[in-house]
């Protein structure tokens, strides 16, 4: 496969440190989940790549079957812990349609498309659980 972009993000301190970019301007503060500190956490960074990753590779299906709708994508990202140090991640994609003549078990059928498209679902497939949903408003 041809590389299309690349990047890196360098992190000193973990949860308690910050993590700049090597390609721009972009550091951010790093904060455990629920410190009520200043800064984000890296669940928060996953589920704005992922729901970003996710609403275009329903553009891209949306091309595809030459579709006409309006989308917006949620993914609440959920850090969970099991005994001692287990720690998973898990994921609820919701998308809702707007604009559409498609029905919602249409619709919610061009969101699986997607999830089988979208590299961060490729990614996470078999390694975290993932709910997927849909509405058509």
């Amino acid at each position: 496969m041809k590389t299309l972009y690349s990047t890196k993000a360098t992190v000193v301190g973990g949860r308690a440190g910050s993590v700049s970019l090597n390609d721009n301007d972009l550091s951010i503060n790093m904060v455990p989940p629920g410190s009520g500190k200043e800064g984000n956490n890296p669940e928060q960074l996953f589920a704005m790549g992922y729901s970003a990753c996710f609403d275009s590779a329903l553009g891209a299906v949306k091309q595809m079957e030459k579709a006409k709708f309006d989308s917006t994508t949620s993914i609440e990202v959920d850090l969970l812990q099991g005994e001692g140090h287990e720690y998973k991640l898990a994921a609820k994609i919701h998308v809702i349609g707007e604009n559409t003549d498609l029905s919602a078990d249409e619709f919610q059928q061009l969101v699986e498309k997607a999830h089988q498209v979208c590299p961060y679902s490729k990614a996470t497939r078999g390694n975290i659980d993932v709910e997927v949903s849909s509405e058509v408003k």
